[in-house]
């Protein structure tokens, strides 16, 4: 018998998901290679059987062949799963960010199409784009909302001021950034304030891009059309560096009969009732795993080992290359 995937709401909004989503960027986009679109929506179809109702894409991943691929995926489920998608930048070939008010219409009006759906369940605003005011960026979302073409707001990688701001034109159901044990700064200051607003939080890269699953090691490589080439935390003297992380997950797996995989995202869910990570696959037995962490329950003792063991670990590398870098906007 399956286990029902319990679900989670994302803050104050009411907007109940399954207590794990779907990242589906990396099935079309990112990862160097564009996986078998008849295997990706098998892998939807079965995400979908095994109780998962949250599913995550953006305009920008393709670009636009991520959200076609879903929506076609998920059209025969139309109004009983979440979808949400991402607007925010210049698709054109700049690679630069445009949260122009105008523009976030025209993004709306073609992820409606992509998506095949009368409504976006929450539509993110991607980064934080240094020439628009925030409010004007929330302002033009609350007209989608009133209009009845967009149902939630949400924001990612946004810095607290940013959060304040938005929220007061517009309520935010959730906050999109990195998170997992080897990327803890949100802990300082943007979980407390999500907590007082009531934002949901939906970590991204809960397996810090693979590297937590135990799978790589400093021998590791990757394509060059894969992103992770780029990046200054998975170079190999880093991978190696960085290798504590692992053996403390592995050491508590294997205690718990459970994967390194299932106890990060076992550890990220027992952090608040509404975080909800999107880890992503393009395998199904990976997505079998990740679902698997539903049912780790992890005790405040290990817990607490796991915090004091990866507190005492210094993260070695950035987590982007410098031109990305600067795409993350506190």
């Amino acid at each position: 018998m399956e286990t029902k995937i319990q679900k989670r709401k994302l803050g104050k909004s009411n907007l109940e998901v399954s207590a794990l989503g779907l990242g589906c960027m990396g099935m079309s986009f990112g990862y160097g290679t564009i996986a078998d679109k008849k295997e990706m929506i098998t892998l939807i179809h079965k995400a979908v059987e095994s109780g998962v109702t949250f599913f995550d894409t953006a305009e920008v991943y393709g670009p636009f062949f991520n959200e076609e691929l879903v929506g076609e995926a998920l059209a025969p489920f139309n109004g009983k799963v979440v979808i949400a998608t991402k607007f925010g930048f210049d698709t054109t070939g700049a690679s630069a960010l445009d949260s122009r008010p105008e523009h976030i219409r025209q993004v709306a009006e073609a992820s409606l199409k992509r998506l095949r759906v009368e409504v976006i369940d929450l539509f993110y605003q991607h980064r934080v784009d240094p020439n628009v005011p925030i409010e004007d960026v929330a302002g033009a979302v609350k007209d989608l909302i009133k209009e009845g073409k967009v149902k939630h707001f949400g924001l990612s990688e946004a810095g607290v001021k940013v959060i304040r701001r938005a929220h007061a034109v517009q309520p935010v159901t959730a906050l999109q950034s990195e998170y997992s044990l080897w990327w803890r700064e949100p802990e300082a200051e943007i979980l407390p304030t999500l907590e007082e607003l009531g934002i949901g939080f939906v970590p991204f890269s809960p397996l810090g891009k693979g590297f937590l699953t135990g799978k790589m090691d400093q021998n590791t490589t990757f394509d060059s059309k894969d992103f992770r080439s780029t990046v200054p935390r998975l170079s190999p003297e880093n991978l190696k560096a960085n290798q504590a992380f692992v053996d403390l997950l592995v050491q508590i797996a294997q205690r718990k009969n459970a994967t390194p995989a299932q106890i990060a995202l076992a550890w990220l869910l027992a952090q608040k009732p509404w975080i909800v990570p999107i880890p992503g696959t393009t395998k199904l037995h990976r997505l079998n795993e990740n679902l698997g962490a539903i049912a780790v329950e992890l005790t405040p003792g290990e817990l607490q080992e796991i915090n004091t063991a990866s507190s005492i670990i210094t993260v070695q590398g950035d987590r982007y290359s410098g031109g990305s870098a600067k795409l993350i906007n506190r």
